[in-house]
């Protein structure tokens, strides 16, 4: 198997998950991006903000498996 054929194997078993990580990505950035142009924050907190957009990732999506799993 050719690495060109790989990748399509791995964006058509993860396409989903692949569509929704960037959807996320895309609107935080977007949010951090336009507040603290309002606000006009120092940089620090800028990056500061985009890293805790990591942390937002996994608990918003181990929240929302545990919403999910709960009886």
């Amino acid at each position: 198997m050719s690495r060109l054929e790989a990748i399509g194997k791995h964006v058509r078993e993860h396409r989903r998950g692949m569509f929704v990580d960037l959807v996320f990505a895309m609107a935080w950035v977007t949010v951090v991006t336009i507040v603290f142009d309002l606000l006009k924050a120092p940089q620090w907190a800028y990056y500061l903000a985009m890293l805790g957009g990591v942390v937002a990732y996994y608990g918003f999506f181990w929240s929302l498996e545990a919403a999910k799993n709960e009886p």
